[in-house]
């Protein structure tokens, strides 16, 4: 009896330490799901999401992870309000994607407030590891300044030396036309104007005339999304290109594109950190990530979604707990990253992901062999000088 007392406790000792630790982990991928920005980041993002926790294999670490998902709506009210009550009340560990760069800005402060995490694939603004830095936040996909000194120097170092801004009147907008300008400037190049509009307005027209009248070779369009395409075939039917002015897409997805069209959208110069045909390892992940999206084509901020969820749950399992976000932020800076999409690279100090950009120019439609390629590779820019020197950033915790 005594012998059988001895194995039954020792077994309830046992099983009670697996069960405490067991790390639950739960995860909210926030975006828009229904407006301009669902198609590069939407339910797509919350499918790449689902497919890093199944890579990754939570079981065979000794965790449980679940995900949720949520519509900001484009809104900082909406986005801080969702963030609160996941991270206060819900149990939500990490935050992902959020693009809109005004709910990003929102959230960074809530999860170093809560001491949570929070990891951006779809917003762009380059203050998130800048002024905005944040031990709790990492910007993985791309941002203003990459952009910016991607297309931006491309284009005058061609030619295209006087640029007329079309401004989204948020802080994304702003941010990458103040980050395209410095660059454009930096390269030799002259900013004539430039002209604020509302976020998803669907008439550019007045916009479009303002550009036309500026004579600038180039009108760098500071937008994204629904506002990038509407802009784009508004001014084929003001005669924008055939009137030897050149469009400049500084924040265009292979989704973009996809809705323009070749026809309309070829020749347009662009910079990106991901192209889903761009090497066999990218095309099998998108034929996974397309048996959920009906044929669709992926982003890059659903592939930084993907990879930023793999390495914060490697992360999470180094540590054994996800309940410290700091601490969690902390040990993805000390892992190098390592993935199928992005490859081999690390985040810095000030919580910038490094890895390569590619300056893209969409192909003709007769160039194009089949349904997805849309894209020539024009230059690789090295991970190294992809994104702002550390130096440049002014971010409160980098001691330069």
């Amino acid at each position: 009896m005594k012998l059988a007392a001895s194995l039954a406790f020792a077994a309830a000792a046992l099983f009670g330490t697996a069960a405490q630790a067991q790390v639950n982990v739960k995860i909210g991928v926030m975006n828009d799901m229904s407006s301009l920005y669902a198609d590069i980041s939407g339910p797509g993002a919350v499918t790449a999401a689902k497919m890093a926790v199944e890579d990754f294999n939570p079981a065979a670490h000794g965790m449980k992870v679940e995900i949720v998902s949520a519509d900001h709506q484009n809104k900082p009210d909406i986005g801080a309000n969702i963030a609160r009550q996941w991270y206060d009340v819900d149990g939500v560990n990490v935050i992902v994607d959020v693009p809109t760069s005004s709910v990003a800005l929102a959230i960074t402060d809530i999860a170093r407030e809560k001491n949570k995490v929070f990891l951006v694939s779809g917003a762009a603004t380059s203050d998130l590891t800048g002024a905005k830095c944040s031990p709790n936040t990492v910007h993985w996909t791309y941002d203003t300044w990459m952009l910016a000194n991607g297309t931006g120097k491309a284009l005058v170092k061609t030619g295209g030396d006087t640029w007329f801004f079309l401004t989204s009147d948020y802080a994304f907008g702003h941010a990458l036309e103040r980050d395209t300008a410095a660059a454009v400037t930096a390269a030799g190049g002259k900013v004539l104007g430039a002209v604020k509009h509302p976020l998803n307005t669907q008439d550019f027209s007045s916009f479009l005339l303002q550009a036309q009248a500026s004579k600038a070779k180039v009108i760098g369009l500071a937008n994204a999304g629904g506002d990038t395409i509407n802009a784009i075939k508004q001014g084929a039917e003001f005669g924008i290109i055939a009137g030897g002015q050149q469009f400049a897409g500084l924040l265009v997805f292979v989704t973009d594109v996809n809705a323009l069209g070749l026809k309309t959208a070829q020749g347009l110069v662009l910079t990106e950190t991901w192209y889903w045909d761009m090497n066999d390892a990218n095309r099998a992940w998108t034929k996974r990530w397309q048996a959920e999206r009906a044929g669709k084509f992926p982003s890059m901020v659903h592939a930084g979604v993907y990879a930023e969820t793999l390495h914060y749950l490697k992360a999470v399992a180094a540590l054994k707990s996800a309940a410290d976000g700091k601490a969690v932020v902390a040990q993805m800076k000390a892992l190098p990253t390592d993935d199928s999409l992005f490859g081999k690279g690390y985040i810095r100090a000030d919580g910038r992901k490094i890895h390569p950009a590619y300056l893209l120019q969409v192909k003709k439609p007769e160039e194009s062999k089949y349904a997805g390629d849309v894209y020539t590779v024009r230059a690789t820019i090295p991970a190294e000088e992809a994104f702002r020197p550390i130096k440049d950033g002014n971010c409160p915790m980098v001691t330069n």
